[in-house]
């Protein structure tokens, strides 16, 4: 009961500015959670499509492998069914990579998307609390201009204190949100880094097996 009544009054006595910093919190907060499981599902997905395809791959059931990635929605899949299309009109595995390239290229967006929206808040909420500060510092020396010259210096380290809660909060709640930013950043890049890794092996795979393909109707000829 101590601490919420702390936090009650600590709120209550930073004034004006304690609202909107509370708002860029909530956003930020609520962007933060909406892209950890964002990345998570893809992760899993991801995950899930690569060991489902690689053995189709590896056994030349390209027609197989295509559908499965036509139907899965990660972007490994979406990674492969761009790689095995492009391989029917050019086996040469320069355009299979740069297919396979350009689908890398268009998945990053939808991974980082929103993720920078998370340093500007905290930024926003910084700014938000540095400015209640000024102009509560600006209200108290105002109001301690017309006060009672004994009681000046008490009114005056009471009107300070309060004007610091409001920078104490902007830094409450932008220090989470720079953490929670560079972590989404560190689960995109672990992500970025393992469609490619993929997608490597996936086009020496396709280049392989087609190559096996080949040979093999050739030899039948």
């Amino acid at each position: 009961m101590n601490l919420y009544s702390t936090i009650v009054s600590f709120f209550q006595e930073g004034g004006a500015f304690m609202f909107p910093i509370a708002l860029v919190l909530m956003v930020g907060l609520a962007i933060a959670v909406e892209r950890w499981l964002f990345l998570k599902r893809a992760y899993s997905a991801n995950k899930a499509a690569y060991s489902t395809l690689l053995p189709l791959v590896n056994s030349s059931k390209f027609d197989e492998a295509e559908k499965v990635a036509e139907n899965n929605g990660s972007a490994i899949g979406r990674l492969i069914a761009v790689g095995l299309d492009t391989m029917r009109s050019s086996p040469r595995r320069d355009d299979i990579h740069a297919a396979m390239q350009e689908g890398v290229m268009e998945s990053i967006p939808r991974l980082s998307k929103r993720t920078n929206y998370l340093s500007i808040l905290a930024n926003v909420s910084t700014l938000l609390g540095l400015l209640g500060t000024i102009i509560g510092l600006i209200a108290a020396f105002t109001a301690v201009a017309n006060a009672d010259p004994a009681d000046k210096a008490t009114l005056l380290s009471q009107s300070i204190s309060v004007a610091m809660n409001t920078t104490a909060f902007g830094l409450i709640a932008a220090i989470p949100l720079l953490l929670i930013h560079s972590l989404l950043q560190n689960k995109t890049l672990e992500i970025v880094e393992s469609i490619e890794m993929a997608g490597v092996k996936f086009l020496n795979s396709i280049v392989r097996s087609n190559r096996g393909s080949v040979a093999t109707r050739e030899s039948d000829a």
